[in-house]
């Protein structure tokens, strides 16, 4: 993971910046990369990282209390740092208040203020950034773009400029990334006349070279603002300066003309991003498939699906996710259910929120029986998959149809999986009262089992009893 790139780039939400790093790769070690890349889906991923950073604060610990080395003033910010994200921001200020004097430096105050900027506290970050001043610690731009990321984080876009104005007054030279902040500050604000003169500014700085993400957030920005010609232009300059082995530079890229709705040009950057980048990861193709989605462009997307699988990459279930969701968005549902099932077959992973998709599609279709099939699937990945939950217009809707056509074994078998998801709730003995019903088959246990649940009988309730004969 380079992070002297994380550290560098305002990255595609335009919601959220990233803040300072303290952590070089000095070696390019790609030992996390290593523990992450065969994990493929996100599920996998996460708890890898947490892992990976929970270790290292461990470690940091560990050798601190042995005394197996004396930490200097920047090892005490990266430990501070560690300890902020592992944690917590009280465990860090308990940490940071515990320093030595001549510990508390420059780069110990800056990682204290990444931890409040980190956690959003406005309040703390602007009491500690003075008594930074007044120590005489704010000399660098790296304390300034921190502010700036605060207020981007909390939606303050009107301070940015002020930052930016404020070094430029104590004679701090801003670097790429806080004019970046201020571009952005400007066209979140849809000040696309302010962004113009900051853009202007920035390209006559003689310290600042400049760089394709900069042009590609200016671009963007034109884009929101239906300026394709000015888009189209910065777009064109972005390109130019980008490192032809940067494949998210070609992503981003891609996206961006996606979103002006130019296949040619997607197609072009995606072709140039395949003979200039000797690997491509999952992303890249994720990226790739959601820019001609976006302009319904299914049999591009389902050969750049080949082209995945054909790669040798690890398995990743968002690859064809993605696919599955574009088709189901779509109206095709019937497309999407063939990938799911051709996935299943091939003993590949699926994820319940897909299933549940693909179950809505056929639902709005008024294909209920379809849509019962799909979700029941759904259902059966869920205790894989814990954070999903089902649509419950369609979860009524099922129900409702099992009450009314299903089989009692049908709706009995739905509504128990149905049950590790959400407690039982009055539609799901509805739907098992009205099956059995209409088999003939006795509910006393059921009423029991609705009685045991404190759930009232209603008049629906009443009216389906009326049913027996």
């Amino acid at each position: 993971m380079n992070t002297k790139l994380i550290s560098k780039t305002l990255i595609q939400n335009q919601n959220t910046i990233i803040t300072r790093s303290y952590y070089t790769n000095k070696y390019n070690k790609s030992t996390l990369y290593s523990k992450i890349s065969p994990l493929g889906s996100t599920p996998s991923l996460e708890p890898e990282l947490d892992s990976w950073v929970q270790s290292g604060n461990k470690v940091s610990e560990w050798m601190h209390k042995k005394d197996i080395c004396i930490f200097s003033p920047s090892e005490h910010a990266v430990q501070l740092d560690l300890i902020g994200r592992v944690h917590g921001l009280v465990s860090a200020e308990n940490y940071f208040n515990n320093l030595r004097d001549q510990d508390k430096n420059e780069k110990t105050y800056g990682a204290l203020l990444n931890c409040y900027v980190r956690q959003r506290e406005t309040d703390k970050s602007i009491l500690h950034l003075q008594k930074m001043k007044e120590m005489g610690f704010v000399k660098s731009s790296l304390t300034y773009n921190d502010i700036m990321c605060l207020y981007t984080n909390v939606g303050q876009h009107e301070m940015v400029p002020r930052v930016l104005n404020e070094m430029k007054e104590n004679n701090v030279l801003p670097d790429n990334f806080s004019y970046r902040l201020c571009i952005n500050s400007y066209g979140a604000r849809g000040d696309l006349e302010g962004m113009e003169k900051i853009y202007n500014e920035m390209e006559h700085q003689p310290n600042i070279v400049m760089d394709w993400n900069t042009y590609a957030v200016a671009a963007n920005f034109y884009i929101i603002g239906d300026l394709t010609e000015k888009a189209i232009d910065t777009l064109k300059k972005s390109e130019a300066r980008l490192d032809k082995k940067d494949g998210t530079g070609y992503n981003h890229l891609i996206s961006l003309y996606a979103k002006l709705g130019n296949k040619t040009e997607i197609l072009r950057l995606w072709d140039l991003e395949k003979s200039a980048c000797e690997r491509h990861i999952n992303k890249d193709y994720i990226i790739m498939m959601e820019s001609l989605l976006k302009l319904s462009e299914f049999e591009e997307a389902e050969k750049v699906l080949k082209e995945w699988e054909s790669s040798g990459n690890f398995y990743d279930v968002r690859v064809p996710n993605t696919l599955i969701i574009g088709y189901s968005r779509k109206g095709l549902c019937e497309k999407a259910k063939a990938l799911l099932e051709d996935l299943t077959g091939k003993g590949k992973m699926t994820l319940p929120n897909s299933w549940g998709v693909v179950a809505t599609g056929f639902f709005d279709k008024s294909e209920v029986a379809k849509a019962f099939s799909c979700m029941k699937a759904a259902l059966c990945l869920y205790a894989e998959n814990k954070g999903w939950k089902p649509n419950q217009r369609v979860i009524n809707g099922i129900l409702s149809w099992l009450g009314d056509e299903g089989s009692a074994e049908d709706a009995e078998a739905f509504v128990s999986s149905l049950n590790t998801v959400i407690p039982m709730n009055r539609e799901m003995y509805h739907a098992v009262l009205k099956a059995n019903i209409r088999a003939g088959k006795e509910v006393h246990g059921l009423l029991d089992g609705m009685k045991a649940y404190k759930i009232k009988e209603d008049e629906e309730t009443k009216k389906i009893l009326s049913m027996i004969q």
